[in-house]
């Protein structure tokens, strides 16, 4: 691999990145664009498909301004998951992508209660909004148009794939978030389409995540991957026990548990993730809706910051949030309540709080939400839970990792570069293309970087997590 470049695309929820890396899965460039959010009612959260390959161009094309493409040896792809478009004949979206994070869906969801148990023993998953299934459904009862026989329906992956290289395609590790995926069979299942109103046959082909997805301008794309799994990957945590927290807009823990299905800890879900060969094994995962997102609402709604990384500092100026409390169900609670009707509260405000309070607080409650999840974990007997590794762009928060390696009672390991799910994205193309093996792992797979040593005493750590408890119980409506 010394020679060869590999590019990870990884197309997120506000913006897609594309990062140019070295042999050794090292970075070498990076190109960004942002891209609109829609929020046409409360709860409802849309994207134009439009705006996220205008971004794919744009970025693709500023990685190789000065390159020949025929110097890149592969090109990798990875996404925000559960996000779902209907696309016409000819590959072009329909209307607006409806968001992992909507909610229109939730009476739906409910109404179908009495199907819960069949649907977690074939998708690993609860009935919640958050997934593609009631989306698909929602969108073809939406607009005749979109009821008709050659609609077809895919998630960002797919969108991009077929966008890319014509290939209308998808792979394990997306299949398994919608809802209508058997894990075991490894197909998309017959009862579940039926079940959400849609044919197999609308649904891309389901190939292996270290798999052949065509070309782009002769560059192969030889891996797909979910950003979350993609992520894992990415640090290298492709055997069972690795176990590693993105945070990007929402959190999501994910632990590998290899070949054999896991049960899963009650409000955790079973998921796909990628093996050392590329191939589908079992994983558990926490998803937490808000994470970077917080943030982004402190400095956007609220006006507190004018930057994200002013966050940082403006919270270690105080010692504490000076008990304010920041419970942010802005779209629901996911993992482990699933209460989609839940709402944010901004709880203990007394005339001494000011702006680096509430802001701590964020901060704090993007630790805790993730704390809760590593607690289930422990409670359960799971392995992966001694040392989490991070990545995403809220993990270059100092203070925010401090935090969580206190609430968690864990060392918290961030890599030198946290563009892990890119990364993991090219490392699949790489794989995918025999450039490396589980014998000769690239360097950039398994860099240390840097420790957080968890500094807060277990009494105190208990304390903290009880009361945080409490503050969520009170928005709950579940």
């Amino acid at each position: 691999m010394a020679n060869q470049t590999w590019i990870g695309l990884d197309a997120g929820t506000t913006g897609v990145t594309a990062v140019l890396f070295d042999g050794e899965l090292r970075l070498l460039e990076r190109a960004y664009r942002a891209f609109d959010q829609h929020f046409p009612r409360p709860g409802w959260v849309e994207h134009e498909a439009s705006d996220i390959l205008a971004a794919v161009d744009a970025v693709l094309a500023e990685v190789l301004a000065d390159r020949d493409p025929a110097s890149v040896a592969g090109l990798g792809i990875t996404n925000q998951r559960e996000t779902v478009f209907a696309l016409g004949p000819d590959g072009g979206a329909l209307a607006r992508g409806i968001v992992w994070q909507d909610r229109r869906t939730a009476e739906r969801c409910a109404e179908l209660a009495e199907h819960t148990d069949e649907v977690r023993r074939l998708t690993g998953l609860p009935l919640d909004p958050y997934f593609s299934a009631t989306k698909i459904e929602w969108l073809r009862a939406s607009d005749a148009r979109l009821a008709a026989d050659d609609v077809r329906f895919g998630t960002v992956d797919a969108l991009i794939v077929q966008h890319l290289t014509g290939v209308f395609a998808t792979d394990p590790t997306n299949a398994s978030r919608t809802l209508l995926f058997d894990l075991e069979a490894r197909a998309w299942s017959p009862w579940l389409c039926e079940l959400f109103g849609v044919r197999p046959d609308q649904l891309p082909e389901v190939r292996p995540s270290a798999g052949s997805f065509g070309t782009w301008r002769g560059i192969p794309v030889h891996g797909v991957a979910g950003d979350q799994q993609a992520a894992l990957f990415g640090h290298g945590g492709f055997d069972a026990g690795a176990a590693k927290c993105t945070f990007g807009t929402g959190t999501f823990l994910l632990v590998n548990h290899g070949a054999e299905r896991p049960p899963a800890p009650k409000g955790l879900l079973t998921t796909l993730a990628v093996g050392p060969a590329g191939e589908a094994v079992y994983a558990v995962e926490g998803s937490v809706f808000m994470g970077g997102a917080i943030v982004q609402w402190l400095r956007d709604q609220l006006g507190l910051i004018e930057t994200s990384e002013e966050s940082e500092a403006l919270a270690a100026s105080v010692p504490d949030s000076g008990g304010v409390t920041l419970v942010p169900a802005f779209t629901g609670l996911g993992a482990p309540y699933w209460d989609p009707d839940a709402r944010a509260a901004l709880l203990g405000l007394t005339r001494g709080s000011g702006r680096a309070h509430i802001v701590r607080a964020g901060l704090e409650a993007i630790a805790f939400q993730n704390a809760v999840l590593v607690e289930l974990l422990r409670e359960r007997g799971c392995e992966g839970v001694a040392e989490l590794l991070v990545d995403g762009g809220a993990a270059a928060n100092d203070l925010l990792m401090q935090l969580q390696a206190d609430f968690a009672g864990l060392v918290v390991r961030r890599p030198p570069a946290v563009e892990a799910t890119a990364r993991g994205a090219a490392a699949l193309a790489a794989l995918g293309a025999g450039a490396w093996t589980v014998d000769r792992v690239p360097a950039g797979l398994s860099d240390a970087g840097e420790r957080f040593e968890p500094q807060l005493a277990e009494p105190e750590r208990a304390q903290r997590l009880a009361a945080w408890d409490a503050a969520v119980a009170r928005v709950r409506t579940r």
